[in-house]
């Protein structure tokens, strides 16, 4: 890993400024460097790995309790209880509520203990499936990365096949001219040089689109280059049995480990579903207080004599009774102090037990057994999958190192039938059809060991891939 952030870093120095029209010279590491940081895929499954991260933070968060305060003012005309004194009115009303709520759970069958336990095996399996995703990517862009090397093989030998027809050609030329040889030689080998142009072509495409699929794979907007030459040019026989892949498989690969998580996962949503059964204890504290637009004071102001309706009769006189009287003043009660006196508080310990809900903690348990089972059943074709791809990159691997050994062979023979034919033909003892005919098969021969040999790498490579080797 570290040699490929190096190799990211370089690049980058070396990419400030680049246009599109700029060519830059990718090696291997290099290429997966880009990728690690751009490839879209491994974005993707970093994004979802941050959605476990922060699932599993809210499952641990869940232990924690609520607190919730309210607030509200408004105005009320028309009858009405007056908050104040709770009594009815019916006149215009200034009215305010304002509150805290403290909520805590104290049991629920563990639910929140579980719910935790299951986010923390979703979240490991978000990051082995990012592991995963890096793995796939660093497969993909070995395989596009060499399928380059092996397009400009092709077309260098296409090239090559080229540069011998055209000598041929110029050697038919100048006989034609001088009014030797057979002139249909010389028209041959013109139809000859027009096929090795097709070819090249045809290479010319197959490398162009082999580039294509590397930029995207890189996801970047330039051209590129590869460097040549970062393998050994003798294959060599591959070690490793199928067996031997497949057991490192299941050890080191990341779609094995990310879906054993799942299960995980599934296993302890089964006990996070059976809390339904279970009684549920939660704390609740409450502090509430209001103002009232009607609420008032009566200060005392005074006292004065006043007459009252009463009298004493003396004699012939009446003489009014006098009584002293309190004065008081009425004054509205200040917003803050009317919330201050208001206060009431309550708390408690509230039980939920469930009795009957429907059969729907029966039903939703025996849902989640389902997904553990599909799980399962998953894991299991995931396995059988990967032991018959492994199987097969293994058959495949053998017959393109059969297929190296034989091709090979053949291009030895042929260039020595082909070395014969031109002497021959040179010295005109043969005719143009044998020496084109050699010449193909020595051509086609090389194209095929070229083949050979990079569909002999592609299958080590994927063979790495399944040991967990990038």
């Amino acid at each position: 890993m570290l040699k490929y952030l190096f190799g990211f870093i370089l690049l980058l120095i070396q990419f400030n400024g680049f246009s599109q029209d700029t060519t830059i010279e990718l090696n291997l590491n290099t290429a997966l460097a880009i990728a690690l940081e751009n490839n879209l895929d491994v974005k993707s499954s970093n994004l979802r790995a941050e959605t476990s991260d922060v699932e599993f933070r809210q499952a641990r968060n869940s232990r924690l309790p609520n607190l919730n305060g309210n607030y509200n003012f408004g105005l009320n005309n028309g009858r009405s209880i007056d908050p104040f004194t709770n009594t009815f009115i019916e006149e215009e009303l200034t009215f305010s509520n304002a509150g805290l709520a403290l909520e805590a759970t104290i049991f629920n069958g563990f639910q929140i203990k579980n719910r935790i336990q299951r986010d923390r095996f979703n979240l490991k399996a978000a990051e082995a499936e990012v592991e995963q995703a890096k793995q796939e990517m660093v497969l993909n862009v070995t395989l596009a990365y060499f399928q380059i090397l092996n397009n400009k093989d092709l077309l260098r030998l296409a090239k090559a096949r080229r540069t011998s027809t055209k000598e041929q050609l110029e050697r038919l030329q100048d006989l034609n001219e001088e009014g030797q040889g057979n002139p249909a030689n010389y028209t041959d080998i013109r139809g000859q040089l027009a096929n090795d142009n097709s070819i090249i072509a045809d290479a010319e495409n197959s490398l162009k689109a082999s580039k294509l699929e590397l930029i995207r794979l890189l996801n970047i907007d330039t051209k590129i280059n590869v460097t040549i030459n970062q393998f050994k040019n003798e294959p060599v026989e591959y070690e490793f049995s199928a067996d031997q892949v497949f057991d490192e498989s299941q050890d080191n690969l990341a779609s094995f480990k990310a879906e054993e998580f799942r299960i995980k996962a599934a296993e302890e949503d089964i006990q996070v579903t059976r809390s339904l059964y279970a009684l549920e204890i939660s704390f609740f504290a409450q502090l509430n207080t209001n103002f009232s637009s009607l609420a008032t004071l009566f200060n005392e102001t005074g006292t004065q004599v006043v007459e009252t309706s009463q009298f004493v009769s003396i004699g012939n006189d009446n003489f009014p009774v006098l009584s002293e009287q309190t004065n008081f003043i009425e004054e509205r009660i200040p917003y803050q102090d009317q919330l201050i006196n208001n206060l009431n508080s309550n708390l408690g310990i509230s039980l939920r037990i469930p009795i009957f809900n429907g059969f729907r903690a029966k039903n939703t348990v025996a849902l989640q057994k389902i997904v553990l089972d599909e799980r399962k059943v998953n894991y299991q074709r995931i396995v059988n999958e990967f032991k018959q791809a492994i199987q097969e990159a293994h058959n495949d691997m053998q017959t393109a190192h059969e297929k190296y050994i034989i091709f090979k062979e053949q291009v030895e023979a042929y260039s020595e039938s082909f070395r014969v034919n031109e002497i021959r033909f040179n010295s005109g003892v043969s005719n143009i059809v044998e020496y084109i005919i050699s010449k193909n098969n020595l051509d086609n021969a090389k194209i095929n060991l070229a083949n050979a040999r990079y569909e002999y790498i592609f299958r080590t490579k994927i063979l790495d891939y399944y040991r967990g080797i990038s």
